[in-house]
Formats: C-alpha cells, structure tokens, sequence
C-alpha cells in the first residue's frame, strides 16, 4: 500500500525524523491561510502517487501567500502527467503547503529489503532530487548500501559510515545520523516495504531534513497497523485493483489483450511469460490465491472482463490446495452469467482435474482446452489474433 507524501512525513516525524512544517489541504483560501502561517513564502506541492512531479508541474514555490492561493488553485483538480502516471496522469485532490527553505545541498537517503541478503538496507547517495534508478544504472558505486540486522537495530557506527558517506560535517553529521537511526525505526515498526527519502535536505544552517518523501507498506501486515490502513487513499488506485482487494483477489491491470486468470503468485507470472514468448500482451496479473470458491472465481472473471482492452481470456489453474473441478465450476456459471463472446482458453492440472475436464467439456460452451502451459498460451494468443 502507498501513501501519500504528507502523510509518509507524519509518520517519520512520529520517530523523530525531521521534516519541514507543513499543513495539507483541498482548499486554495485554505492554502493562502497555511501560507501565511509559514511565514509568506512557501513551496505548493500536489499530491499524487508517483513521483517526478516537479517535472509535470506539481511542485512549485509561491513568493507569498496570494501566489500560493493562485497555485494551490491552478493544481487542484488539474491532471498531473509524470514519468510514473504515464500518459493518463492522476488527478490532483490536494495539495501540501511547506515552507520554504534555504537549500544548500540536496542527497539522497532509503531503506528497502535486500531480498539477496534477507536484510533490510539503507542506502545513501550525494546524487539527491534524481531518480535512485538512473544513478545505479550510470554509476552503481554513487551508491553506498548497509545491511541491517532488524533483530539488533541499527547501530551508530553504521549511521556514521553512512553520513561520512554523504560528505555530513559538523552539527549536520550529528542531524544525519540521529536522522537516519529514526528512519530505521520508521521502516521496521511500520512494516514498510520501502521508505525514500529523496531528497534528503542539507539547509544552509546545518539542518537535516527529509524535503521529499515515499513510503510503501506490506499489504499483508496491515492488519498491525490500523492506523496506516485509514491512509489508503482509493481515488489513487485503479478502480479494478480496487474491487479485486474487495474479493481477496490480487490484480494488477496491464496494457495487453489477453486476460490472465492463474492460481499463484509465480505460476501467473510465468503465464505472462509464456504469453509474451508466444507473441501476445498480457491485460492484467490476477491471482486467485490457493482457496477461492466459486463466488471467487466468478468475481475474478468478472474483473477481468471488465477491462475493455481484454480480447481473450487464458485461465491456468494448477490444483493443490484449489481443486480443479470448483475452477471449472466458476468458470461455466460466470461465462452463462455474462454472457462472454470472446474466447476462453483454459488449463487444468491437479486435484480433480478429471472432474474439472468433464465439466468444462458437458457445459456446451465455446471453451477450448489446453494439454500444459505452452499451449495454453499459444492457443490464446492465436485467439487474440
């Protein structure tokens, strides 16, 4: 789950990080209020989730508090295009009013899981305010990593070599590391999955601050963290991925033309492989997970179907736990009850997939079977076609 920017920096300000003040609001006579509070000058920054909104237009710095009404008044409700929305951009519902400070240089800090490891990580770069992306790809050595043992915390030496790595002198130094031992905490108690800090703000005074800041979270530690859950803003999802979390179902909508129905997180992203090997684009990931029920399934088609761009449907079920014949089931009820025109191509392995077979087989529907994964995703591409 993601949030949005003033909220990840209400979050990190509760473990001691340090963030500018600011105030949120849909309001642009609310905007010029804040702005007056913060003492005339201010930055407007939209809130979205992507980043790259400076780049679209989505940051801008207001001279006083009349040109952050003016600005507060031209982002709300505009279309916010970023290299992350893509072309169809987001629409802006609020606005975070900051002041402005005296920048004198702009790094970068984030934490994340290092999946080789096993181990949480923090990394640090002097090249703050661009993508962390592109600097690894140009110079992979700009960036410096440290493990981090959760179970022991993160010691001060390792926050030391970290903030000699950004070049922190003086009372700075001190601000970092203390900066970067509450971003820890941050991270670990939240169960975040990432937490950027980009850019982390250097003022002229010797302050240390996180100017801009992301933070994702396991979906399936929310149930620890209620208040973090209340932060999920709908408006910024895809309305499809939405009514899928509804169901239990784990969707993601993609570009393609063929829609993916699979049982696991791994075996649906080797169906999207096999798809693409095949020639074929695949329109969404959608895991059922290891227990559906018919009501699932038939919910799962449903969402599938709703994506207009879907112009064949390939269904690869490999039964464990999920039994095949209750796949098929869902599937037969969900193609009467829609009505479907376009073609359906389905393949069973498993727990009663002699059953499942048979029903696909008597249900005197337009269903073509496939013998393994290859052929399934061949069949349904050349169905495409």
């Amino acid at each position: 789950m993601k949030v949005h920017e003033y909220q990840a920096k209400a979050l990190l300000a509760h473990f001691g990080v340090a963030v500018p003040r600011g105030e949120v609001t849909d309001s642009p006579s609310e905007a010029r209020e804040i702005a007056k509070r913060l003492g005339g000058r201010a930055v407007v920054k939209a809130q979205i989730h992507a980043g790259g909104r400076g780049k679209g237009g989505g940051v801008k710095l207001a001279k006083d508090p009349e040109e952050a009404h003016d600005l507060a008044r031209r982002m709300l409700g505009m279309t916010l295009v970023t290299p992350q929305t893509g072309p169809a951009g987001r629409v802006v519902h609020k606005v975070l009013v900051e002041e402005a400070l005296d920048i004198a240089r702009e790094l970068y800090l984030g934490m994340t899981l290092d999946r080789g490891r096993g181990l949480p990580v923090m990394m640090a770069s002097l090249s703050g305010g661009m993508e962390i992306e592109e600097v690894a790809a140009k110079d992979p050595a700009a960036i410096v990593r440290e493990a981090i043992d959760p179970a022991s915390g993160m010691f001060p030496f390792q926050a030391r070599k970290l903030a000699f790595a950004l070049e922190l002198q003086g009372e700075s130094f001190k601000k970092g590391v203390a900066f970067m031992q509450g971003l820890f905490r941050c991270y670990v108690e939240t169960d975040a999955s990432l937490a950027e800090i980009n850019p982390l703000l250097v003022t002229k005074q010797g302050d240390v601050l996180a100017l801009d800041a992301k933070m994702n979270f396991d979906d399936n530690a929310l149930f620890r963290h209620p208040d973090i859950r209340e932060m999920r803003d709908l408006a910024e999802e895809d309305p499809l991925e939405v009514e899928a979390s509804r169901f239990g179902l784990n969707y993601i909508k993609l570009d393609g033309n063929v829609g993916c129905m699979v049982n696991g997180a791994g075996l649906a992203m080797g169906t999207m492989d096999l798809v693409k090997l095949a020639g074929g684009e695949p329109a969404n990931f959608l895991d059922v997970g290891g227990g559906a029920n018919e009501e699932q399934v038939k919910n799962a088609f449903r969402i599938i179907l709703s994506d207009k761009n879907v112009r064949a449907v390939l269904i690869n079920i490999f039964g464990g736990i999920m039994r095949c014949d209750i796949i098929a089931k869902g599937v037969v009820a969900a193609v009467r009850e829609m009505g479907l025109s376009i073609p359906v191509v389905v393949r069973l392995e498993g727990t009663n997939v002699d059953e499942g077979k048979a029903i696909l087989r008597e249900s005197g529907l337009k269903i073509t079977p496939a013998d393994g994964l290859e052929d399934a995703a061949k069949k349904a591409v050349e169905a495409v076609r």
